[in-house]
Parts: structure tokens; C-alpha cells; sequence
């Protein structure tokens, strides 16, 4: 019997209406159904988004309406946090400019995020993937998934019919519908364990305003825990309180008073709500990080929260879900045209989603720590690097993982989360006090080292495809030859003389990629250098002939 769906979605929050919208965007053929258990709109929480969302909702098709929403523009961050108690600012781009709303998805707004309101944002992401053509079915409960072995055969719906399709995803959130019927199990790669309480406010002050609609959220420590402030709209905030669950038990009270306490005692946030009254719609929920064991079978996927969950301190719960929603999309389209392996392309989704949560939640561990002596960090951070395979000494464990490791969400470029490597070093002098010095501010010459290293192929998700990346391979440590990764390696082989090496690339960014603005095609080559350095696929050296790379580029030295 021919199933009557091609794809059936449970849930549509941000990861289902993102995977219908795509599949029905890159094969209009293809019959798509959405089954979420709630009617919209509905509140959720987790509402600051980071800047690589905006791609996927330009992609989408989607920009507009949810610019249209007049949603604040999020330009970064106000924090307490590390070594001082005073308020210090973290931005996504720097010298902000004011211009009108709705803006298009272009220049600075590329660089930048939103703080959404998930009864308004959901909505419209679902409308959007209804217009696309999905089937959306609202208030519509899951109840049994019927299986064969490894292989999903239907959905059993609330109302006692079932459900058939080709492929099945899991975009069900925490609750992991699929997940939890097809036994996998889930690892917990952190000691952290902590929940959150929150509510919304009416009529809380911004704590800055930027521009038309620009504002920083505010994170902002306490002893025992830590309190956002994530202004919505004109006159809604969400607030909300993050504590160890072994302090909440120890307490021995009620979230109720907890949550008070601490937004009443604040001097920032109870200066911001002085004038504001909450909802009453308090809620808690344990926001523990975990990484699903499999997040791909015989004909389903985990996409989203059901797949893992990385602390709320690096705001990345809504980019993982877009981008692992997008990215089980394109295996999903791919599978269909068959040009590619099965088992590979199934293979390079879950190795992705995995190694990217991971390094979430590393980050994370590393940002809790900060607020400790900074010799325990650098071991600490020891500890992280050699869970993740790599031996160093703490000095080089903390530039690992100040850098975010090697390779985030997109090849041909390195960034933990969004923040690029020479904000990160920034960052890291404010929380600790010291930054880490450029790797490659010293070197006149540099030499490219594979030996050793395998080959092997990545995947890259690009217009609606999936590209067969070649890949060097050299124990945990990858280097995929596209974007910069592949200007830098085949610049390095014309010459690697410090100013050899500038002169090359940029006769391979007027050569392929002539519309990248000079500087930012500097600064995402230098990023990619120093990655390579940290990973040793590129060994600086000093060079009499040469000068310091740190001479021709002023900005690395600062």
C-alpha cells in the first residue's frame, strides 16, 4: 500500500514548520504533514534567538513576515558575569547603524538576532509552511508510533486513526515522541543540572534602546544562579530565573518565592520592572543538556529538541533547531533523488547535529566556569579538550576551546556558536581577565602539515543540496577543503611567507568569491589560519625574510 504522506512532522514549533517549509520549497511535489499536539499561538519558552537563524529564515521565505512582526532586534548582550560585578556589553557587530523597519535580510541584519515572542513567531512559521503547501493539523496528539524493528510503519493519532508515510521526523521537543518510542537513549555530557523558572512582564522598561527596535538582553549573575531579561515586544518581557536543582532541593521553597526573590532583589531587573506587573503565568522545567544517541534510523529523524538540548546561557536552542531541521530536510530530499549513499548522507546528519550540540555544551561549561579562579578554568578546560580527543596542556586547552574548537555549523568557516575567534578572545579577557594571544601574530612563514591525515568526505548543505565534501582527516581533527578552509590550504601551497600568504588570498577572493568585501574575506581567512594553527594543520614559524603576520595585520595583535 503506497503511504498517504511523504513526510509526516510531529510538532511544529521552530524545527517542524522549518523541515515543511523546505521540503515543500525544494520539491513541491512532495505530500508533507505537520501533527502538533497544540493549538497556536501558544507561549514557549526560549525566545532569543543568535544571528545564523536569520539565513534560515530568508531561505525559507519567511523573512519578511517575521521582520513584519516588529520583533526587537537583538544587537547582543548585557552581562555580570566573570570577573567583575559591573555590567559589561557583548555585541554582534559593532557601530550598530539605525535604520527603518521592516528591513530587509541584508548588510548589518545578517549580523544580527531577534528576541521573538513564540506565541507570535510559531504561528507565523506554521502559517508560512502551511502556504507552502504542508498539511498542518492542530490540537492533533500522537499516541503510539508503530514500528517494525528499526523501521516507523505509522503514527496512531489521539483520535484512534493512523497515520502512514515514506519518512517520519521527530521535532517534538524535550518530550522526543519519537525518541522515546524507538528506544534511544540519550547522554548527559555536562554535570550541569539546572532548571528554570519564568513568567512574563507588562510594561517592563528596556534596559538600552538602540536604533528602531534595537535593544541587548541581560544576563545577569547571582551567587547561586543567573536571570534573563529578554524584552519581546513594546511592552512584553520574558524573565526568567536559572538555579542548580541540588540548590532548589536544599531550599527546601517554592519556585514561586525563589523566582520573587530574585527579580525583586535584583538592583537591575527591579529597577526595569518597577513600574511592570507579571502575567501570573509562572512555569518551571529542568533545562538539563543531553545528546541523543541516534538521531537517524531506518526512515526517521530527530530534529530539534528531540535530538539534544544545550544549556539557555549561549541562547542556542532556537539555532539548533532551525539548522538541524533544515539540515534532515536536505537528507530527506536527497535521499529521494538517490545520488547518494543511504547510509552516508544518514551518517553525516547525526555526526553533525551530535559534534555540534557537544560543543554547545562544552561552551557552556566553559562560560559557567568563568566565574571560578582562572588556573582551575584552564584545567578544567584541559578536561573538556580531552573529552572531545585532543591532548593539550591548559594554556592550549583554553585557546581550544575559546575558539570553539574547529569547525561550527557551516564549513568553510570557525565560530563557537556565532562569535568569531577575535570577539571570543575578547570575551575571554572579560570574563577571565586574560586573553589568549594570537597564534599566528608572530609568525613570518607558515607550513602546511598533512601528514598523516586520511581522506574523507563531509557534507555540506547548500541550496537545497548536499555536497560531497573532500575532507583531511587526522584523528578527531578535520579540514574540509571548500570556503576559506580550501583558499587558506591552496594559498599556503603558492607560498607560505607571511606576506606571500595575504598576497595569495586575496588573488583567490578576486578570482571566487570577487563580492566578498576585502576585509571580511581577510578577517574569515585569518580566523580559518589560526583554527588550523590550533588544530596542526599549520605550523608558524618565525622568518627572518618575512615580517610578523602581526606587523601586516595590526588587528591581531588587539
Amino acid at each position: 500500500m503506497n503511504p498517504s504522506y511523504d513526510v509526516a512532522i510531529i510538532g511544529g514549533g521552530p524545527a517542524g514548520s522549518t523541515c515543511a517549509a523546505l521540503l515543500r520549497k525544494y520539491d513541491p511535489s512532495l505530500r508533507v504533514l505537520v501533527l502538533e499536539r497544540e493549538r497556536f499561538p501558544r507561549d514557549h519558552v526560549g525566545e532569543s534567538q543568535l544571528p545564523p537563524i536569520g539565513a534560515v529564515l530568508n531561505e525559507m521565505g519567511c523573512w519578511e513576515e517575521v521582520e513584519a512582526a516588529n520583533f526587537p532586534i537583538k544587537i547582543g548582550a548585557t552581562y555580570r558575569w566573570g570577573c567583575s560585578d559591573e555590567l559589561w556589553n557583548f555585541e554582534f557587530v559593532s557601530g550598530f547603524q539605525d535604520e527603518p523597519r521592516p528591513a530587509k535580510y541584508a548588510g548589518q541584519r545578517t549580523q544580527t538576532a531577534l528576541q521573538v515572542d513564540r506565541a507570535v513567531y510559531d504561528r507565523i512559521l506554521l502559517d508560512h509552511a502551511r502556504e507552502l503547501g504542508a498539511e498542518v493539523r492542530q490540537e492533533t496528539r500522537v499516541v503510539e508510533v508503530l514500528k517494525d524493528g528499526d523501521r516507523v510503519t505509522g503514527l496512531r493519532l489521539d483520535d484512534g486513526s493512523v497515520v502512514e508515510a515514506v519518512h517520519y521526523v521527530d521535532a517534538s521537543g524535550h518530550v522526543g515522541v519519537l525518541r522515546r518510542a524507538m528506544g534511544v537513549g540519550v547522554e548527559c555530557p555536562t554535570s550541569l543540572q539546572n532548571i528554570a523558572i519564568w513568567d512574563y512582564w507588562q510594561n517592563a522598561e528596556w534596559a538600552v534602546e538602540i536604533g528602531v527596535g534595537g535593544t541587548r538582553v541581560q544576563v545577569l549573575s547571582l551567587d547561586y544562579g543567573w536571570i534573563w531579561f529578554i524584552p519581546l515586544g513594546p511592552t512584553r518581557t520574558s524573565i526568567g530565573l536559572i538555579l542548580p536543582a541540588d540548590y532548589y532541593r536544599r531550599s527546601g521553597r517554592r519556585p514561586q518565592d525563589l523566582y520573587e526573590e530574585a527579580v525583586r532583589n535584583d538592583p537591575v531587573v527591579s529597577r526595569l520592572i518597577q513600574n511592570a506587573r507579571s502575567e501570573g503565568a509562572l512555569a518551571t522545567t529542568k533545562d538539563w543538556s543531553f545528546v541523543a544517541d541516534r538521531l537517524a534510523g531506518d526512515n526517521w529523524w530527530l530534529a530539534g529538541e528531540s535530538a539534544g538540548f544545550a544549556d539557555p546561557i549561549l541562547a542556542a536552542g532556537m539555532t539548533l533547531a532551525h539548522w538541524s531541521a533544515r539540515e534532515a530536510a536536505y537528507t530527506i530530499l536527497e535521499l529521494n533523488r538517490g545520488e547518494h549513499d543511504g547510509g552516508w548522507l544518514k551518517a553525516r546528519y547525526q555526526d553533525l547535529q551530535r559534534r555540534r550540540l557537544r560543543q554547545h555544551i562544552q561552551f557552556a561549561d566553559f562560560w559557567y566556569s568563568a566565574n571560578g579562579n582562572f588556573e582551575d578554568l584552564k584545567d578544567y578546560t584541559r578536561q573538556i579538550a580531552q573529552e572531545a580527543g585532543l591532548d593539550l596542556d591548559p594554556d592550549a586547552a583554553f585557546q581550544w576551546l575559546g575558539t570553539g574548537g574547529f569547525i561550527n555549523e557551516r564549513l568553510g568557516a570557525t565560530a563557537a556558536g556565532t562569535v568569531d575567534i577575535r570577539a571570543l578572545r575578547g570575551l575571554c579577557r572579560t570574563l577571565t581577565d586574560r586573553a589568549p594571544r594570537s597564534l599566528i601574530a608572530d609568525a613570518g612563514s607558515f607550513r602546511l602539515d598533512l601528514e598523516g591525515a586520511q581522506t574523507d568526505y563531509l557534507a555540506d548543505y547548500v541550496d537545497g543540496r548536499v555536497v560531497r565534501v573532500k575532507t583531511y582527516v587526522r584523528g578527531e581533527s578535520r579540514l574540509p577543503l571548500t570556503g576559506a578552509f580550501q583558499a587558506v590550504v591552496r594559498s599556503l601551497k603558492w607560498g607560505g611567507r607571511s606576506d606571500q600568504l595575504l598576497q595569495n588570498l586575496m588573488v583567490y577572493r578576486e578570482t571566487y568569491f570577487p563580492a566578498m568585501p576585502p576585509g571580511e574575506w581577510l578577517n574569515a581567512t585569518l580566523q580559518v589560519l589560526e583554527a588550523l594553527v590550533l588544530e596542526g594543520w599549520v605550523h608558524p614559524q618565525p622568518d627572518p625574510a618575512a615580517p610578523p603576520m602581526g606587523r601586516l595585520v595590526p588587528e591581531l595583535t588587539h
